[in-house]
């Protein structure tokens, strides 16, 4: 098994302890080389060792965590946050294929997280696309942690191999595939995400999409029409026809007319 070295950077003590708690007895891969209180004491423990994961506070005193980021030559590292950021917070950090712990931090959650950190940690050692992505997502992540900004321009998708930049307003439609999600882009090109449709429902929650069924989400500003016959069908601009369950369809109506108004 290979071993990886990680600072924790965080001015709360009590979560400094409680993380370098679980790591020593859940997450045997990670070596810990120090903790820090704030920023400049993470550059320090960053002089002074070879570190490949940063665990870092995103909300500290005197400067926050983003500041931090932007001293440092952050493609060097996995970067994982840790936040009590509220819910729209949260959808950005997904948004952006981040990876982040939320306060208090619970042991599953942080050896989940540790092990997709590592695993695309190797990924963006062999490939430049995937290292690429990483630090454009780092570097937009700022200026999407601000409520008023809550719906995001762009998403970064986790593929089997890689990740993907997607423009949220190419997406015609959303299919749940077991854990895994297929993203159709208009264009007639698809992506498999390896991601749940739950999860892109938090990220795409704004008026544009609407979940039809318990496997389908669909973008609003692709529906051509509604069909009662023979079921309840939502048209897609370039024809495609997908089911709206019954239960969902009073709903759908209600969506749509709201959705229509928002475009006056």
């Amino acid at each position: 098994m290979k071993n990886y070295t990680a600072i924790i950077i965080d001015d709360e003590r009590n979560v400094r302890e409680a993380l370098e708690h679980l790591l020593k007895q859940f997450c045997p891969s990670i070596s810990l080389s120090g903790s820090a209180a704030s920023a400049r004491e993470g550059r320090e423990l960053l002089q002074e060792h070879h570190v490949d994961f940063i665990f870092l506070d995103i909300s500290m005193p005197v400067e926050d965590g983003f500041s931090f980021l932007r001293s440092i030559d952050k493609e060097k590292y996995g970067v994982i946050f840790t936040t009590a950021f509220e819910e729209y917070a949260l959808r950005a950090l997904k948004a952006n294929a981040i990876d982040y712990l939320l306060k208090p931090i619970n042991h599953l959650e942080l050896c989940e997280a540790v092990n997709k950190a590592i695993h695309y940690h190797e990924l963006r050692q062999s490939k430049s696309e995937a290292r690429a992505v990483y630090i454009e997502s780092l570097n937009n992540l700022p200026d999407k942690l601000h409520p008023e900004q809550r719906a995001p321009e762009k998403i970064t998708v986790a593929e089997q191999f890689g990740f993907r930049m997607v423009k949220v307003a190419d997406i015609m439609y959303l299919q749940a595939d077991s854990n895994y999600t297929i993203i159709h882009l208009s264009g007639l090109n698809k992506i498999v995400a390896t991601r749940t449709m739950s999860d892109f429902e938090k990220i795409l929650d704004t008026p544009a999409f609407f979940r039809i069924h318990k496997s389908t989400i669909i973008n609003m500003n692709y529906l051509h029409g509604y069909s009662s016959y023979e079921g309840n069908f939502a048209e897609l601009n370039d024809g495609t026809l997908l089911s709206i369950s019954r239960r969902k369809v009073n709903e759908f109506r209600d969506a749509v007319k709201h959705f229509s108004k928002s475009l006056d």
